[in-house]
């Protein structure tokens, strides 16, 4: 049912096996080490891209937390009209919530897929999801695409003694599966090798859950819901590690560093990048107000314009234009000693010659 899985799995751990095993040996730990990591940066190197838009899409719903919260708030007796409002905001915004989710979704049946096929190089187990096998049956069946060859070299290498496919609570019975390629490894050293590498997995979880919360909004971490996703990354994953540990393989827990190695870089080269862009938007928007006032001020010795008088003044600069035009092309207008008179206090124009009558009389 899942072989859609476990082939191309398979498929890429040969290759890496081939390729690390022309330097260092197709029998040695180190080449089958390598071959597990590599399959980890293959996966991550497909899901670069993905893992940007999780970014991405993480940070603009911080960033609307505001106002996710007030549709909650305004709709909250009404669940239908409020995922519409919520689609509403996604599709303004331009951004998927599942895109956020893809890269773990796409990673669980990877890890699904290489922890049954490290399981399969060594079938001798009668436990659950086990088959049975001989010893000897063991060691002459291929493994997908792993020729029976292939599952000999495996049986063979060693990690500082200890088998890449045991774990620390493994059976006795199954131990002896190694027994004829390079001897039964005892619990001891299994152990001194599991270890070290569950508490690696453990710190490395932890410190990628805390690279992450760091750059959370305070609007973010505050919602109920991201506080105890936060806490459960922050502390219950890197525990879970450290408690499941003896029960995975060393192959496994080898998977499980290098994932959380290439987490961390990514996540450094990622944020490095988006840090970069939001200065470089700043500075523009910096440079952009810098050349607004640069056109508003005025030369050095340049007497300053008042934009506002100068719009006060337009209409009646209009109208003494329009007046003068008129004057010009109508009568002239009289002086007071030319007829025209003076004015009463009222208002009214006095007749120009009032009072030459009876002057000329008084003569």
């Amino acid at each position: 049912m899942l072989d859609i899985i476990y082939w191309p799995v398979s498929a890429i751990l040969w290759f890496w096996h081939k390729a690390f095993g022309f330097v260092f040996g197709p029998d040695s730990g180190l080449t089958w080490a390598l071959a597990i990591v590599f399959l980890v940066f293959t996966l991550r190197l497909v899901l670069y891209k993905p893992f940007v838009k999780q970014v991405r899409t993480t940070k603009q719903m911080q960033e609307l937390q505001p106002q996710i919260k007030e549709l909650q708030k305004k709709y909250k007796n009404d669940r239908e009209t409020m995922a519409k409002e919520m689609q509403k905001l996604q599709k303004e915004h331009g951004f998927n919530p599942l895109m956020g989710c893809l890269p773990v979704l796409v990673q669980v049946p990877v890890f699904l897929g290489l922890f049954h096929v490290l399981r399969s190089f060594n079938r001798t187990g009668t436990g659950w999801g086990q088959i049975g096998m001989s010893n000897y049956d063991n060691a002459h069946t291929a493994n997908y695409i792993f020729s029976a060859a292939d599952v000999q070299s495996f049986l063979s290498a060693r990690i500082f003694g200890a088998p890449i496919a045991a774990f620390i609570t493994a059976p006795p019975e199954q131990l002896e599966a190694f027994a004829d390629w390079g001897g039964t490894p005892t619990k001891l050293s299994i152990a001194l090798v599991a270890i070290p590498l569950m508490i690696i997995a453990g710190l490395a979880t932890h410190f990628n859950a805390r690279a992450s919360v760091k750059r959370q909004t305070p609007e973010a971490a505050a919602n109920p819901q991201a506080a105890i996703m936060n806490k459960l990354s922050l502390w219950v994953f890197p525990l879970g590690v450290m408690v499941g540990g003896p029960f995975l393989m060393i192959g496994i827990l080898i998977y499980w560093v290098a994932n959380n190695i290439w987490t961390y870089g990514q996540q450094h080269l990622v944020f490095g990048r988006m840090d970069q862009e939001a200065k470089a938007k700043e500075e523009e928007a910096k440079a952009r107000k810098a050349a607004v006032r640069t056109e508003t001020t005025p030369k050095p010795g340049a007497k300053p314009v008042d934009v506002r008088k100068r719009v006060q003044d337009a209409p009646a600069a209009d109208t003494s234009s329009t007046n003068g035009t008129a004057a010009t092309n109508g009568a002239p207008k009289q002086s007071a000693k030319q007829g025209g008179g003076k004015r009463k206090p009222g208002g009214q124009q006095r007749p120009g010659n009032r009072g030459r009558a009876n002057q000329k009389r008084k003569r």
